[in-house]
């Protein structure tokens, strides 16, 4: 398996893990991403510490407590395939939060660097930004849970529907560059969901001069770590794909380049 593929495991921890990526783990600066699959009046309780977090309620429905915030009952999807935007709450560093599911719950747990700079708050399912991005086979639709035009210190959240048979991520594009205006450095996640959940997506990861050139067969489940190159996605014949991004980098701010090669592929602007 590849070393960019971090699977989910089969059965969860006592805590309800099911997936934890951190900075030492994937070996980067930025982005650390868990999910958790609690059972109905289970709770997750935490300290944020130097990392602002934001809470996506997968699926289900829950209670969520930061310091100076209450949510006594969110959520609405009971699967990401219901196609419409999540409850997610978004907690800053220097405080804790407590999660206590009140059905079966899909958590995902998305955390960078923080500075305490703004509070906690709910990000509900008419606060986030749907558009539908690309033509033809590579169309997709979007939710930008936490864009760069959102508070935030460091992270930028959005997930990503890829109907049966189509491209994302596509053209190929990166953003592994400190070079502002023209690029940002941004380490990324990608946390896939498959439906029907037999299948699989297919992920490349590449850079220019092929130092790091791989082709993944992706699970449902499956997170896959982009530090950096290109990272299209394509979902087979007969299966949806659904996936959440993480990203985070120096500056908090996404501007990336699509691949010389395929930029042919971008629609002419009006």
């Amino acid at each position: 398996m590849s070393k960019l593929i971090v699977p989910s495991r089969k059965q969860a921890d006592p805590q309800g893990n099911l997936l934890s990526i951190t900075p030492e783990s994937a070996g980067w600066t930025y982005v650390g991403f868990e999910v958790y699959a609690l059972k109905a009046g289970q709770s997750l309780r935490k300290d944020t510490g130097d990392r602002e977090v934001c809470l996506v309620l997968l699926a289900g429905k829950a209670k969520v407590v930061a310091s100076d915030f209450a949510a006594e009952e969110i959520g609405r999807r009971m699967s990401v395939f219901e196609k419409i935007p999540p409850y997610s709450v978004y907690v800053p560093s220097g405080d804790c939060y407590e999660v206590t599911a009140l059905t079966d719950l899909e958590l995902a747990v998305c955390t960078a660097p923080g500075f305490g700079g703004h509070k906690a708050r709910l990000i509900a399912p008419e606060h986030v930004g749907v558009e539908t991005r690309g033509y033809g086979n590579i169309e997709r639709l979007i939710h930008n849970i936490l864009p760069e035009s959102q508070p935030a210190d460091s992270l930028l959240v959005v997930e990503v529907f890829t109907p049966a048979g189509h491209w994302s991520s596509y053209p190929p594009h990166k953003h592994d560059q400190d070079d502002l205006p023209n690029e940002s450095y941004l380490e990324e996640t990608y946390y896939h969901k498959v439906n029907p959940g037999k299948g699989f997506a297919v992920q490349r990861v590449y850079t220019d001069d092929r130092s790091l050139d791989e082709t993944m067969i992706v699970k449902d489940g499956d997170a896959v770590l982009v530090p950096k190159g290109y990272h299209p996605v394509s979902a087979p014949p007969g299966y949806d794909v659904y996936y959440l991004n993480v990203m985070a980098g120096p500056h908090r701010v996404w501007k990336f380049q699509n691949d010389p090669d395929h930029e042919w592929l971008m629609p002419p602007k009006k």
